[in-house]
């Protein structure tokens, strides 16, 4: 009985640990793109894994940036734990004690601390002529940085370890101190060094905090990557991406624990056979060695084709899948402008990084209420249309109301427009929708699905209760604020992108959703049904702007010009399915049940009861987010 529950108790642990594993590894063969829908199986996300130069110099970045950290750690750190080994007793601990305080200081206060340093250091070196600003050298520093704690901290034993007597008997017989100190000492503190150099190697390769804040445009590591990703939905390339990792892993571990065969029949010897010996000597010398190369050799060849200092380049900020891919190749074939891409989230997470001037976007893609705050804060340089003739394509009645946040129209070129409503699951559902109050009703408990997003999740309240969704009024949004109090008990999930293949899965019955997600979402699942709610929403414009700080600004006019070219923008209406305002592309649209498509272009009637956001002000959005702060932490 007892060994049948140690059996058990052995499984349990042993599916915990490997179900997500195996979960995983089937995801990366799954033909679907949503881990919600099995399409079959095949193996096509392995290939556009190593197509996908994004994921590759992710992944380059990351083995480039560990190593060289870790080296580099090593050298100062040995160097560093010798200067301390030398100090009298009460030095030597007050050291030891600064040294710790990194390892025990929290990730976040370091990443923050040394973004503020390399942003002083930009300042100041600007005035010197010298351009410095957040990138793949200031990452590299920063890893290097908090990576010689810990090489500190696995050399110092050995060193307490080693005989000063002896090192000093090698000096009398006439030897020099470095030939000493490589003879005498270093081999003895050899492990620890090696130690600390896996250590550090370890915690850059697993580092996501730091590397978030000292990161510049166009650099990625993984876990950066792999955040990115999971905030609007994983790609199944990580998928396999992932497997590949894992797989890697478990054959090293395998080759490093391969036991030498032994001759049967010696009880005092063994000896290794010489086809061990050239084995053992390919595993562990070789391999490695042709791994490092393969890293260098990738990493040399997948940065040679991103220049990220040079002039002719455009450094673009956008929503997350918001662009087809293609596009930016054809830009650089045809311009031979190099573009340098990012991604974000929210309005909320672009616009500290654009006010704070530490990176120098030259295109930037906000929406309507947050272009009218960048304006109002002097961050945006005027446009020269002159550079951008194609802009005749984008229609009148957009440009009409994007009037609404930039009067003059002297910033701001229209790229996307929607809508906000309701995507419900018809089976799931008892009745047809269309209010809002159906994200009250008790019935549909823990299948909701609301927008993590302060203004979106307030706009819903807000319509609901009869306001208007840019209230100011106090006594609006504490009511607006006690419903969506009231409403957390029935919500799933505060989403953002995740709300697509929750609701293709039939995770949940009610989503609140941008149309553009609507479509697509239609598509995979023809369950679904939208809605613009009878008491309104939000009718949202996202604009292409420049930063007043644009380094390339004329090349980012070439860029948003080559956006409003009728063909690129029917190729990114097709790959985004959000409404597009360039009325020539539009007319390419070839599928009439798309191009006439009541979600992407609703009927102007509907379009009457919804507002378009503007901005608040800074106290307002303050009060904003600090009811939102209250509501989350309910």
């Amino acid at each position: 009985m007892k060994k049948t529950l140690q059996n058990i108790y052995l499984s349990l642990i042993i599916f915990l640990l490997y179900a997500p594993i195996v979960t995983l590894v089937i995801l990366s063969f799954n033909n679907s793109k949503t881990r919600a829908k099995w399409g079959g199986f095949t193996g096509k996300w392995y290939v556009a894994l190593f197509q996908n130069e994004q994921i590759m110099n992710a992944l380059y970045t990351t083995l480039i940036i560990a190593l060289l950290s870790a080296f580099i750690a090593t050298l100062i750190g040995t160097a560093a734990a010798l200067g301390i080994q030398s100090m009298k007793r009460k030095p030597r601990t007050l050291m030891m004690g600064i040294t710790n305080i990194p390892m025990l200081n929290a990730d976040i206060v370091t990443g923050i601390s040394l973004m503020l340093l390399f942003i002083a250091m930009g300042t100041g070196l600007k005035y010197l002529g010298i351009q410095f600003s957040l990138g793949f050298a200031t990452v590299l520093i920063a890893h290097i940085t908090f990576n010689i704690p810990y090489v500190i901290l696995s050399v110092m034993p050995k060193l307490k370890q080693t005989k000063r007597s002896t090192y000093e008997a090698a000096l009398d017989l006439g030897a020099s101190p470095i030939y000493a100190f490589f003879k005498v000492v270093f081999p003895d503190i050899l492990p620890g060094v090696f130690s600390g150099f896996l250590l550090a190697f370890t915690m850059s390769l697993d580092d996501f905090v730091i590397t978030h804040f000292t990161k510049g445009p166009g650099v990625d590591t993984l876990s950066t990557k792999i955040y990115s990703e999971v905030r609007k939905g994983i790609k199944p390339e990580m998928y396999a991406l992932s497997t590949l990792l894992f797989v890697s892993v478990l054959i090293l571990l395998i080759l490093i624990n391969i036991s030498p065969a032994k001759k049967e029949g010696e009880a005092k010897a063994t000896e290794v056979k010489k086809s061990t010996r050239i084995s053992r000597f390919v595993l562990r010398r070789v391999v490695p060695v042709a791994m490092a190369l393969v890293v260098v050799a990738g990493g040399i060849f997948y940065s040679s084709k991103e220049d990220l200092s040079g002039d002719n380049q455009v450094i673009v900020y956008n929503w997350g899948e918001y662009l087809d891919p293609e596009v930016i190749t054809m830009f650089e074939e045809e311009t031979g402008i190099n573009v340098v891409y990012e991604e974000f989230e929210t309005n909320e997470i672009m616009y500290p990084k654009i006010q704070s001037g530490a990176i120098a976007y030259d295109v930037v893609c906000p929406s309507d209420y947050m272009i009218q705050r960048m304006i109002e804060n002097d961050l945006l340089a005027e446009l020269n249309f002159d550079n951008i003739p194609n802009i005749k394509n984008i229609g009148q009645q957009y440009m009409e109301q994007s009037k609404q946040f930039d009067a003059e129209n002297k910033y701001s070129v229209p790229y996307c427009w929607g809508t906000v409503g309701i995507l419900y699951n018809k089976k799931m559902v008892d009745e047809p929708i269309d209010s809002w109050s159906v994200l009250w009703d008790k019935k549909y408990k823990d299948s909701i699905l609301m927008q993590d997003s302060v203004r979106d999740a307030f706009a819903v309240a807000l319509k609901y209760l009869g306001h208007s969704l840019n209230s100011t009024d106090l006594d609006e949004l504490e009511e607006a604020k006690e419903l969506l109090i009231k409403q957390k008990p029935l919500v799933q999930a505060y989403v953002i992108d995740q709300v697509r293949d929750k609701m293709i899965g039939n995770e949940a019955a009610i989503g609140v959703i941008y149309s553009g997600e609507a479509i697509y979402t239609q598509l995979e699942n023809p369950d679904l049904e939208y809605v613009i709610p009878k008491e309104g929403s939000n009718l949202w414009i996202d604009s292409w702007v420049i930063p007043k700080n644009a380094k390339h600004k004329e090349n980012g006019e070439k860029f948003i010009n080559f956006l409003c070219r009728p063909d690129i923008a029917k190729m990114n209406f097709d790959y985004i399915t959000y409404s597009t305002p360039n009325t020539e592309g539009r007319k390419l649209t070839e599928d009439p049940a798309i191009r006439n498509s009541t979600i992407a272009f609703p009927d102007a009637k509907e379009l009457e009861r919804c507002e378009t956001f503007k901005f608040l002000g800074d106290k307002n959005d303050a009060i904003y987010n600090e009811l939102w702060r209250e509501i989350k932490s309910h």
